[in-house]
């Protein structure tokens, strides 16, 4: 068991931890990394479905959900996306875009956590790995923090927290030992919960995505205060795609949710006008041309099983326009979510009422940062949560 002091000790090895080391390292600092699992990086590893979608070149302050709104600015502007991609192509790693400015490595999330890590070890940073932390203490002139350790005590002038959130407990870092630290050093916390993650449905409804699981369709789904237009895959347990992980970050347990079939249609208004052009059709053709078949005939069983061998002819207008409707606002109320088991993020955290947005240390404790998904700061789909960690990473490096 050995003493150890540095000028930083970061706890953390993931994306934020690793962009404060090697910033705080590139300003000369002496820098030490500990992780408590047996690799740098997981989460990087399995994003994107191991191609990382590393950032999005559509980065604003609107693509991120927290308390206060104002308080991701400052970082987004100090490290933009375009600095990150500045480095991805200092390393000659192969990118590429993909729907709505996300970005995906070519061959492999690999190349993402590389170059972090020959950035860090370039300047000297000590990487820990199966680091676990029994106690974190501050001296009494707050000069010194002594951070005690399976691997013995470090010590160090500055503190940075980037222990990430719940999410992914399978990967062995989603130990919630960064919320145990803020409310040690009297930070309050935000209720947290899983998000960017599948929803649950029940009874019938469950029953529908069963038979439908690995369904995918266009649709706009939406609750009252915000509604999103991608794609949504039916699964053995209920909904995800990209539509149902943007929209959970902003359910809330027990609400319904609202979800469009048909959109950019009118459909009430296309049953109605098919009826008067094309009245011997049914209405299971019409649909045909915009819906999976599959799950024209599972809603028909449960929407309009009276008159599923009826023309459009033989049905009435007022069972058309409720259709319609049924068609453009499906209302669902999801039984709940996957869970931290296969969220991407999580959603709450440490307030930042007690952070600083320019520097991202502790108003109280100049010299304690708190960065990445730690913070109640949660972005949407589409490489911002990554980017999120590169900017707060960087601007606590350039401060601790």
């Amino acid at each position: 068991m050995s003493e150890t002091r540095f000028d930083v000790i970061v706890l953390g090895g993931g994306a934020a931890g690793l962009m404060a080391a090697l910033t705080a390292g590139q300003r000369g600092r002496r820098v030490a990394v500990l992780e408590v699992s047996n690799k740098l990086g997981k989460k990087i590893l399995m994003s994107g479905g191991g191609r990382c979608n590393f950032t999005n070149l559509e980065v604003e302050a609107n693509h991120f959900i927290c308390d206060n709104p104002h308080f991701v600015k400052s970082a987004l502007a100090q490290y933009t996306q375009w600095d990150f991609i500045g480095l991805v192509a200092k390393h000659d790693v192969p990118y590429h875009e993909k729907s709505h400015g996300q970005l995906f490595c070519d061959k492999s999330a690999k190349d993402i956590l590389k170059l972090l890590v020959d950035e860090c070890e370039e300047v000297g940073v000590d990487l820990r790995l199966n680091c676990e932390i029994d106690s974190v203490c501050v001296a009494d002139d707050a000069n010194e923090y002594n951070i005690n350790t399976h691997q013995g005590s470090f010590k160090a002038a500055s503190l940075i927290v980037a222990t990430g959130g719940l999410s992914i407990p399978s990967l062995g870092g989603a130990t919630g030992f960064g919320y145990q630290l803020a409310e040690q050093f009297g930070l309050s916390l935000n209720p947290t919960e899983a998000s960017l993650v599948p929803m649950t449905l029940s009874g019938k409804w469950q029953d529908l995505s069963t038979a439908l699981s690995g369904v995918s369709l266009p649709v706009a789904v939406s609750v009252p205060e915000k509604g999103f237009a991608e794609s949504m895959l039916f699964t053995h347990r209920g909904l995800s795609g990209p539509a149902i992980l943007q929209l959970s970050n902003y359910w809330n347990s027990g609400d319904p949710i609202s979800i469009d079939l048909l959109p950019g249609e009118d459909a009430a208004e296309l049953f109605l006008l098919r009826k008067k052009t094309n009245p011997k059709s049914m209405l299971s053709g019409i649909l045909s041309n915009f819906l999976p078949k599959s799950l024209i005939a599972e809603l028909q069983g449960r929407w309009w099983a009276d008159c599923a061998s009826s023309t459009l002819h033989e049905m009435k207008n007022e069972d058309l326009q409720r259709l319609g409707s049924l068609f453009n606002s499906w209302a669902l109320r999801p039984s709940g979510t996957e869970g931290y088991r296969t969220a991407e993020v999580t959603r709450g955290g440490v307030n930042v009422d007690a952070i600083s947005s320019k520097t991202m240390a502790t108003k109280a404790l100049p010299s304690l940062f708190f960065i990445g998904e730690v913070l109640d700061v949660t972005g949407h789909l589409g490489g911002f949560n990554f980017q999120w960690a590169w900017s707060s990473g960087y601007v606590a490096g350039m401060n601790a």
